[in-house]
C-alpha cells in the first residue's frame, strides 16, 4: 500500500467512529415525543363512552397540549397546559429563547381567540 492510501485509512480509522457517533445528536425531537402519544378525541370517546362530554376548557387544554406535542421540533415534556378563567396558561420550562417563542406560537395558534399566558422560564444549558 502506498503512503497516500495508508494515510486515508488511518484518518478514516480515527474519524469514522467519531462521525458515526455524531448521528445521534442530529435526531429530531419527535423521536423523544414518540414514547408518549396523545390520544385523539375519537380514541378517548371509544375508550370511555359512559364518560360525559369534555367541558370547553378541557377541550381547549387538550387541543393546545396536542399542538405542542405534535410539533416535531419542540420538546414539550417540561411544559404543562391549563385553562384558567378562559385563558390558556403555559407553565414549566424550556431550553432556549427559540423554544419559548415556539411554545407561545403553537399555543396561540391552537387556542384561537383565547388568551395565552406565559408562565414559562428558560433553563439554559439544560438537558432533555
Amino acid at each position: 500500500m502506498n503512503t497516500s492510501k495508508r494515510r486515508i485509512w488511518v484518518i478514516g480509522a480515527y474519524l469514522g467512529p467519531l462521525l458515526l457517533g455524531l448521528g445521534g445528536f442530529a435526531a429530531r425531537v419527535d423521536a423523544q415525543n414518540a414514547a408518549a402519544p396523545v390520544p385523539t378525541a375519537a380514541a378517548q370517546a371509544a375508550d370511555s363512552p359512559s364518560q360525559a362530554a369534555d367541558s370547553p376548557s378541557d377541550e381547549l387544554r387538550k387541543r393546545v397540549t396536542a399542538a405542542l406535542h405534535a410539533d416535531p421540533y419542540f420538546y414539550d415534556a417540561h411544559v404543562s397546559v391549563s385553562v384558567e378563567k378562559g385563558a390558556v396558561v403555559l407553565r414549566g420550562f424550556v431550553f432556549s429563547d427559540w423554544d419559548l417563542r415556539e411554545a407561545l406560537r403553537l399555543a396561540r395558534s391552537a387556542a384561537g381567540d383565547s388568551t395565552v399566558v406565559d408562565n414559562l422560564s428558560i433553563k439554559e444549558g439544560g438537558r432533555r
